[in-house]
This record gives C-alpha cells, sequence and structure tokens, in this order.
C-alpha cells in the first residue's frame, strides 16, 4: 500500500490488562442467546421483510429455542409496531419467549414503545445512546456528562413508564459504539443507568457492550469485557450481554473470546445478516459450541430448513462455504481429502468408539440434517478415494483398493473432457460402461457347470463348465475343466481360444441383502505383457459374476488403453 494511504489510520489501543485471565478458559456451556433478526438483521435488508416474512421469521426463530427475540423499534416506523401488535393481538409469543424492544433515550419514542407493547405479559425494552469519542465529537457535539445525563433521562421514562403498567419489564441498556469508548466513560455511563433502574441479583438489567463497528483484534475486545466485569459495581445486578459486528471478519472469534472474559449473553443474528458486513453469526457460535461438546440451546439439526426460511424471508442467500450450513462446506473435491474422508469413514463404522474422528469434517453431516451423499464430489481435481466412496456409498460398489487408480484416471479423464463436476450417477455410469458393458472383444451368452466333485479336501474338488461366448462377434462354444467353475472357464479360454493371462486378484460381496440381492465381482489379471487390468462383474449368481467380471478385465487388456490399469 502507498505510505500516504497508511498514514490516515492508526493502530487500535490496547487494554492495559497485564493479569488478564480469559486465556485460560473456555466455554463450558451456552450463553443467553437473543436474536436480532428482526431488527438489526431486518434493517440491513434491501428489501425489509413484510408483515408476514416477519411472522415466519419469529416463529422459526422460536422453533429454533431462542427465548429472547428482538422484535423490532416499533416507535421508529409503522410496520414494527403493527408487527408487535400483530404478535400480541394474534398471541403469537410462546409462553417462555420475551420480546425484545429498541428504543433511543428520547421520551416520546418511549411513550410510544410502551403503547406498542399493551397487553404483552412480559417484555425486555432496550435503551440505546452512542457514547463513543467519534460520535460525541462530531454527530452530537456534546460532552461526556451531557450524553450521561440523556441516557439517564431516558433510562428514568423507561422506569416511570413501567411502572404504570402490570407487565413484568426487564431492562437493557447499550452504550451504543462501546468500542469506541473510552472504558471508564463506558463504564460510568452504564452505572449511572443502572443507579436509575436499581437492578439487584433477582432482577437484574441487561448491560449490552456492543462492538457497533468492529475496531480491533478479537483479543481486546475480550479484554475490554474483562476490564468491565472486573471495574463494574454489583457486577452480580448485571447481565453482560455481547452484540459484535463483523467490519474485520472476526466477530465469531471476538464473541468467543468475550465469553470467555465473563459474558453471559449474545446478541446476533442467523447467518450473520446485519449492517455492513454483518453481525455475529449466531449459526457458527452456536454449532462451535457443539463441535465442542457443549450444548448451544438452539436447535440446528434441520438447518436446510433453517436455510430455506432465512433466504425466502429476507432475500438473502446463504454462502455455499458458510460454515455448517453453505451446499459445499461438508464436500470435498480435492483427491487426497476425499481419500482421507473416505478412511476415516470407513475406520468409524469399524470402530464404533462412538466418538466422531473423520478428518476434515468438525461434526457428522446427519447432526444438522445433511446426508453422506454431498461429502465428496467429482471434478479433475479429485482423485481415487473419493471415487470409491461415491461408488461405495452411493450405489454400494466396495472396490478393491488396488482397483481404485485405475478407475480413478478413468473417472478423472471423463471430467476432464467435461470440464464440469460429474454427479454420483455420471461417475457410476463411468463404471457401467469401463466395466460393466465394455465390449472389446469378448461376451458371455451362457454359462453351465455341468458336474461338479465335491471331496474331503478343496484340492480334490473338480467341476466341468460349458460356455456360449462371442469372441470379436463370432458365437463359440467352449469346454474345459478345473478345479472350480471359474478355473474350468479359465482353462477354457486358454486351450480354446488361446488366450494367454494369469488369474491375479479375487474379490466379491454382495451388493444388497435378501435372497434375491445381486453380488458382485472384482478379478484382476496379468495380461501376456505382464500388465494388470481389473474387471467387475453384476448378477444375481456370483460365479456367473464372477464369470463376467474376467471377461471385463480380458476386454479392458484387448483395448489396450494407455491409462494406468
Amino acid at each position: 500500500m502507498q505510505q500516504e494511504k497508511l498514514e490516515k489510520y492508526r493502530p487500535y489501543p490496547p487494554v492495559r490488562l497485564t493479569d488478564r485471565t480469559w486465556p485460560d478458559r473456555t466455554i463450558t456451556r451456552a450463553p443467553i442467546w437473543c436474536s436480532v433478526d428482526l431488527r438489526d438483521g431486518n434493517q440491513a435488508l434491501v428489501q425489509p421483510m413484510n408483515l408476514e416474512e416477519k411472522l415466519e421469521m419469529f416463529q422459526l426463530l422460536t422453533r429454533i429455542g431462542f427465548a429472547e427475540i428482538e422484535v423490532g423499534f416499533p416507535s421508529a416506523s409503522q410496520i414494527e409496531y403493527d408487527f408487535l401488535r400483530l404478535l400480541i393481538d394474534g398471541k403469537h409469543i410462546p409462553a417462555k419467549v420475551v420480546p425484545q424492544v429498541l428504543t433511543q433515550a428520547r421520551g416520546h419514542l418511549i411513550e410510544k414503545t410502551f403503547a406498542a407493547l399493551r397487553g404483552a405479559p412480559e417484555a425486555i425494552v432496550h435503551l440505546y445512546n452512542s457514547t463513543s469519542t467519534l460520535q460525541r465529537d462530531v454527530v452530537f457535539k456534546k460532552g461526556r456528562k451531557e450524553i450521561i445525563a440523556l441516557g439517564v433521562a431516558g433510562a428514568r421514562t423507561i422506569r416511570e413508564q413501567a411502572e404504570r403498567t402490570d407487565m413484568n419489564i426487564r431492562y437493557e441498556y447499550s452504550p451504543e459504539s462501546f468500542t469506541g469508548t473510552e472504558l471508564d466513560f463506558a463504564l460510568e455511563i452504564c452505572e449511572a443507568i443502572m443507579d436509575v433502574w436499581e437492578p439487584t441479583p433477582d432482577h437484574p438489567v441487561i448491560i449490552n457492550l456492543p462492538a457497533t463497528v468492529e475496531m480491533s483484534t478479537p483479543n481486546i475486545y475480550a479484554d475490554q469485557i474483562e476490564w468491565f466485569c472486573r471495574h463494574m459495581r454489583n457486577r452480580d445486578h448485571a447481565i453482560i450481554s455481547l452484540h459484535a459486528h463483523n467490519d474485520r471478519g472476526e466477530a465469531v472469534a471476538a464473541t468467543e473470546l468475550a465469553l470467555m472474559a465473563g459474558a453471559d449473553r449474545v446478541e446476533g443474528t442467523l447467518f450473520g445478516n446485519g449492517e455492513r458486513t454483518g453481525n455475529v453469526d449466531i449459526v457458527t457460535l452456536a454449532l462451535n459450541m457443539f463441535s465442542q461438546g457443549v450444548d448451544p440451546n438452539l436447535d440446528f439439526s434441520r438447518i436446510n430448513r433453517v436455510i430455506n426460511v432465512y433466504e425466502r424471508c429476507t432475500k438473502m442467500q446463504v454462502h455455499p462455504r458458510h460454515p455448517y450450513a453453505g451446499e459445499l462446506v461438508y464436500t470435498a473435491f480435492s483427491g487426497s481429502h476425499q481419500d482421507a474422508i473416505n478412511k476415516g469413514m470407513t475406520a468409524l463404522e469399524l470402530t464404533q468408539s462412538g466418538l466422531w474422528e473423520v478428518p476434515y469434517l468438525p461434526i457428522d453431516p446427519q447432526d444438522v440434517g445433511r446426508t453422506y451423499e454431498s461429502i465428496i464430489r467429482i471434478n479433475s481435481q479429485s482423485g481415487k478415494g473419493g471415487v470409491a466412496y461415491i461408488m461405495d456409498h452411493e450405489f454400494g460398489f466396495k472396490l478393491p483398493k488396488d482397483m481404485h487408480p485405475g478407475f480413478g484416471r478413468v473417472v478423472q479423464e471423463v471430467s476432464d473432457a467435461l470440464g464440469d463436476e460429474l454427479t454420483p450417477e455420471m461417475v457410476f455410469h463411468t463404471f457401467e460402461k469401463e466395466y460393466l458393458l465394455n465390449s472389446n472383444g469378448y461376451g458371455l451368452q451362457s454359462f453351465h457347470v455341468l458336474k461338479r466333485h465335491f471331496e474331503r479336501d478343496e484340492e480334490n474338488s473338480a467341476a466341468e463348465i460349458e460356455a456360449e461366448v462371442v469372441v470379436k462377434g463370432e458365437k463359440k462354444t467352449i469346454r474345459a475343466a478345473g478345479n472350480g467353475p471359474l478355473d474350468a472357464f479359465c482353462a477354457a479360454l486358454r486351450d480354446e481360444l488361446g488366450l494367454q493371462f494369469v488369474l491375479h486378484s479375487y474379490h466379491e460381496h454382495a451388493l444388497a441383502r435378501g435372497s434375491s440381492s445381486k453380488a458382485v465381482s472384482y478379478i484382476e489379471i496379468l495380461d501376456h505383457d505382464n500388465e494388470s487390468w481389473w474387471g467387475a462383474g453384476v448378477d444375481t449368481d456370483i460365479i456367473v459374476a464372477s464369470i463376467k467380471s474376467l471377461l471385463s478385465a480380458l476386454n479392458r487388456s484387448a483395448g489396450k488403453t494407455k491409462r494406468e490399469k
């Protein structure tokens, strides 16, 4: 950057807190959550929600488990006022959910706020006024005492209104732009407000300390919160609340560290929707806790439903790479990632430890209502592990490990030629074309076991077979004997058709359960040049499946492709 541009900025001052304790703490329980989707989130939309959309969003938030929801700024606009009346008059507020409303420290706005609340059994009235140095100097042109007087006057009006009603009114105060306010002044004005409201440990106030603009690294926000909690009079008379914005892209980290520093409550939005770069993302915060074995007390087990309602109501899109929720976050395209996930999923099935330990997947996708179908997706960057995973988890084909590289390269060639991602169906079609339907030279018309002899030891067992095969378009009948049907068929191919090959590896498994299920066989041969070729065959009869598999390998050898086998 040019020096003259850099000179416009200065570093944010650190907090003098040499004995900070938050770095040694961890998050062991969920905070009190408050959604501000219907206020902070709504005001940030290009097209704010209408009443129907607001109601649908509110109902989603209650299903998720929010017990406190800031429903709007009823004195600011008619639709905000009407929505609160809709919730109250329509009895849409569940018994354990408390609506929260925002108001500035101005008498007539506070009066209109209480009018809008009429009939609600309980509510949080959230008072704010800006306290930052910059806003005091530039916007309001007022000193500290004048700003305190403004906040205190608003607090008195709210208390007077609350005492005139039979509603259970809880108080909240925000020194707006807390992170741009001197810590001693933020503490002074908050304590002045508390002196008016006279909270107790049984009836605490909410002191919300917003990073209205994210101005520093997350550790400094944590230091500010710890300093504030340490120096506050009657700390047990207040619930310390966080309200982080994401201007630096660090709101989640800042909130997590601030919780470790002593905060009790978090205000935020689904997927971080909010002014400028957004509010703190409660979905990410909650699922971060979940991934550490901490119950977030919010239900995101059906994340797609949450996404659908959110996108419909806000007209916003959840980014494909959004943590936990994005379309692609449980997807691996990289070959090495796919291989590790494939092996991790296999190990998980074998160990049955109950612990989620799969490379590259911090949580089980099923825990948020996703399926394993989208974990691995195939494009030109994909490798053998990903292709094997798709064949196994989508179609039940457990390809032998030595078969993975060859088929992986077959798929990669198809993806390169297409220049796009391959769907699972396209991967299977490639497998089918390359292995199951390959007819470069040999085809099976019929196969019969004429006679089998079973002795006490397997070495003395024998079989005689007859098969009708197609060799380059010509039907031929071949017969031979061997120590089993497959060995006899190999002998017939060598003796009667003059083929030169060695049967090198053999694998088989059922594709599905039940007496009518099909079986799949995989065979590796070494041809006359000692090159390795894999084939695959499927049939309801495992013997016929193995015959088809052998012919598949021979057909691939006859084609003599240059790719690895």
